[in-house]
């Protein structure tokens, strides 16, 4: 494995690979067929008034292309690393090591969505497990979190089966679905930063 953007993290029949412009098709049509499903758990940007006189910040998501760039960008940078989930050749999600912080404190979070016909089958507990081995081996981050909705109980048995831990409750902690909802934090540290 390699830190040098792209990568990608092949175990049996997953890949975890950087989205390509020619996923776009394959990607749109994963995001349609499962926007009902996924739409309580997205993260959405709120409309701020900026009161210094500048731009109000815009809940518009970029273009598909826009956001392959700044995947690629950030991935280059090493400040997130980006992924689609792929089941042999079949697009089946995403997942993202964001937030990646190095110096004292060496750490990230991760974020995923799986299509709902491929939920409740391992794929996006292997999927957390091979990033969060690329963060701990390749990128020597000393924890990862993954910070999910109470309520949210398929994704935290992924975090629990891959060996995240309960750390405990953030309040308000993230926008999503069009709200500031509370989260519960899971964590797994790096056994050989110890």
């Amino acid at each position: 494995m390699s830190t040098h953007w792209p990568v990608t993290l092949n175990s049996g029949e997953l890949r975890l690979s950087p989205l390509r412009f020619r996923d776009r098709k394959q990607w749109n049509s994963v995001r349609v067929h499962n926007r009902e499903w996924l739409t309580p758990w997205e993260a959405t940007v709120p409309v701020l008034p900026d009161k210094h006189g500048g731009p109000e910040l815009s809940s518009e998501l970029p273009s598909f292309f826009e956001m392959v760039r700044v995947f690629n960008r950030e991935g280059r940078q090493q400040r997130s690393f980006s992924f689609a989930i792929f089941q042999e050749k079949t697009l089946i999600g995403q997942i993202s090591l964001g937030g990646v912080i190095y110096g004292a404190m060496r750490a990230g979070h991760i974020g995923y969505w799986i299509d709902r016909d491929y939920a409740n089958k391992g794929y996006t507990t292997q999927a957390v497990q091979m990033l969060t081995q690329y963060a701990f081996e390749e990128l020597a981050l000393h924890r990862v979190e993954i910070n999910l909705r109470p309520e949210n109980a398929a994704s935290r048995r992924v975090a629990e089966k891959a060996g995240y831990i309960l750390e405990g409750e953030r309040p308000r902690y993230l926008h999503i679905d069009g709200g500031w909802r509370d989260h519960l934090s899971f964590v797994k540290e790096n056994p050989a930063l110890k």
